[in-house]
């Protein structure tokens, strides 16, 4: 027995486990999705309701009217309010499965999460779950389906009605907090300043929509109260029959006692708006009266109510012309206080998101106004305004003003340089020279690239000049030209996307003996078109080149010079000058030996007299004249041929681990 009571505990204790470990995080992302769905059917809601204002219509004509309700419409509108009500009753489900943060820990850091179902149900209880409960309760159905049957025509009026709005407000109370607590989880309601801009006047719409209701529900009260006070003159009178209230509703309008009163009474002729004997002021509800807005059809009544809420909403609540009911004036009261308070909250918050929108072009906006003051006070030239100006404006097109350094430099490390990983890593690998190389040295050379921009006839650099940086480029096109130092032919090539300049920091960086001071560039590069690049300091590359021993690899030396200009440049002169050599070879084996050739024997025997003069000669001499000899003779050797460039040293020996 005992055994079995022990295995009921661990069984519980499991359930009890797992149900601690399938509590959502409010923090997560799930929550984060379900918040902003109940947002939606909360607003869903707000629109919802108040449709069930328009159920009471009048029908009939003039001599005989009567006031019904829309079945048609109430089963649309039972059917959606149910269907939100899902919503709700979801939300409460889905608030005891959710954490929450204890209080006691968000001293410092995000706080710790309680988790302990137990707990997590008592909190809710004592906070929110009796409002959620009440905002989940089907009131307007109840109302329409099983309330109203019930009950006598006469007490069904405008106040029975807005019975509903009192839920309303609990749902908007909801709402209020759902807004707060994704600002506080994310710091915003929408992602971007449309979608904030349109929330806002979705909000704006909802409240007239809201207003317009009331005012259609409270224009068929007061006809209906006007009716039930004509009525109550007539049965006054001893040459009038009875009136009986029943015969106002349409259920009863069509009974052979209701025909003959209609055919008998002046009620609804002394109700309408134009009669000089209506008893009653119909105030601000009298145009709706006139043009006949409570015998129209739903989509007519309802645009005109939506129309008249709008508008008194964006004016104020003027011009209202009431009469000396205390409900109407009440209406027009709060209607005036809620103009004011939500117009001025729409036209804050569309003033806020549409300068999210715009920020970014109002800070160009101004710091563009800054710089020109700038060149004006210093008198740049204008082909110099013309070239800042340039070069700004596309920058401006190509980032809108968004720095994207600054951005990642917010980042944690790993982020940063997965970032950066998908940014750069195949625009790297197209050049070749990387393209051998493993991922964590390829990650170390994405890390240090930054976004490089130029706009057309820039100088990236001029040759003799250091070289501090090494382009990758994306789009546009540049010129790299050299003279070889005034030694050569002007020589041009053109770099396209996926090609790269600057490869003498290859070169410097991986040189044990390079200290602070860069290379000089042999080749003069500039843009022919509008430049997009990654660009890798000098420094960076040093840095990387020092870590990774990959880079002192053989097979990097040979794909360096592969693909190298410069090394390519000197490969094209050495070619040209073994073939001349051989061309020349070719000739003197046909007419003998040619001039050069003679002065070089003659040199030779020069030199073989000096070794057996005199051994008491002067041996300074000797020494000198030897020196003068042998260099003659190297000189020979040395004038087809273009000097080599420096090659980098790719042995891992001057780097120890």
């Amino acid at each position: 027995m005992s055994s079995k009571i022990v295995l009921k505990l661990k069984d519980f204790s499991r359930i009890w486990i797992s149900r601690e470990e399938s509590m959502l995080d409010p923090g997560g992302n799930a929550v984060l999705i379900w918040k902003r769905v109940f947002l939606v059917s909360c607003v869903a809601s707000h629109f919802i309701d108040p449709l069930f204002f328009f159920l009471p219509t009048v029908e009939g004509r003039d001599r005989q009217l009567c006031m019904t309700m829309d079945h048609h419409l109430a089963i649309i509108l039972t059917c959606l309010r149910s269907f939100l009500d899902i919503f709700f009753i979801a939300h409460i489900a889905i608030s005891f499965s959710t954490a929450y943060v204890d209080p006691s820990s968000k001293v410092l850091g995000k706080g710790e999460l309680v988790t302990d179902p137990k707990k997590i149900a008592n909190r809710y209880i004592r906070r929110n779950f009796f409002i959620d409960l009440v905002a989940a309760l089907p009131v307007p159905q109840v109302l329409v389906w099983i309330v109203m049957p019930s009950i006598s025509f006469k007490h069904i009026n405008a106040p029975f009605f807005l019975i509903i709005l009192v839920q309303s407000a609990i749902r908007l109370y909801i709402v209020i907090l759902l807004s707060l607590s994704i600002m506080e989880m994310v710091g915003f309601i929408a992602k971007n300043g449309w979608e904030g801009a349109i929330y806002s006047l979705v909000l704006y719409l909802v409240a007239s929509h809201v207003v317009g209701a009331i005012f259609y529900l409270t224009a068929v009260d007061r006809q209906k109260t006007c009716w039930e006070t004509q009525c109550s003159i007539e049965d006054r009178m001893a040459h009038k029959g009875l009136c009986d209230l029943h015969f106002l509703d349409c259920k009863y309008a069509t009974s052979s006692n209701s025909q003959s009163w209609a055919n008998s009474t002046n009620v609804f002729t002394d109700c309408t708006a134009n009669s000089n004997s209506v008893s009653i002021n119909y105030g601000i509800f009298i145009q709706a009266i006139q043009n006949g807005v409570t015998k129209t059809s739903f989509s007519e009544k309802y645009f005109y109510s939506l129309w008249w809420g709008l508008q008194q909403l964006t004016t104020y609540g003027n011009p209202l012309v009431t009469s000396s009911f205390i409900g109407e004036n009440l209406f027009a009261i709060g209607l005036t206080l809620l103009s004011i308070g939500l117009f001025a909250q729409l036209i804050g918050n569309m003033q806020i998101h549409m300068r999210s929108l715009s920020k970014n072009t109002e800070d160009w906006r101004m710091w563009q106004t800054e710089m020109e003051d700038w060149m004006k006070d210093h008198q740049i030239p204008d082909e110099l305004r013309y070239r800042i100006s340039q070069f700004f404006k596309y920058k401006w097109i190509a980032t809108q003003g968004v720095e994207e350094d600054s951005i990642l430099r917010q980042l944690p490390a790993d982020l940063h340089r997965d970032i950066k990983r998908y940014l750069c890593l195949d625009l790297v690998e197209r050049v070749p020279f990387f393209s051998a190389m493993d991922h964590q040295l390829l990650d170390a050379i994405c890390e240090r690239m930054t976004y490089f921009l130029r706009t057309e006839g820039t100088y990236i650099t001029r040759e003799g000049d250091p070289v501090k940086v090494m382009l990758f480029i994306i789009r546009g096109k540049l010129e790299s030209s050299t003279t070889d130092g005034g030694r050569t032919g002007f020589n041009s090539i053109i770099l396209k996307p996926g090609d790269f300049c600057g490869e003498e920091l290859l070169t410097w960086a991986l040189l044990p003996s390079s200290r602070d001071s860069y290379p000089s560039s042999t080749r003069t590069v500039k843009t022919i078109t509008e430049l997009e690049a990654f660009s890798l300091q000098a420094d960076d590359i040093k840095c990387v080149a020092s870590t990774f021993r990959m880079m002192h690899s053989k097979h990097l030396q040979h794909t360096f010079r592969l693909h190298s200009y410069q090394w390519r440049t000197w490969a094209a002169h050495f070619i040209q000058s073994a073939w001349r050599r051989r061309r020349n070879r070719q000739k003197m084996a046909e007419v003998g030996l040619s001039n050069r050739w003679k002065s070089f024997f003659s040199l030779v025997n020069d030199f073989n007299e000096m070794r057996s003069e005199d051994v008491n000669g002067s041996s300074s001499t000797v020494s000198h004249r030897e020196t003068v000899t042998v260099s003659k003779i190297a000189s020979i050797f040395k004038k087809a041929q273009k000097e080599r460039p420096e090659e980098p040293d790719f042995s891992a020996d001057h780097h120890p681990e």
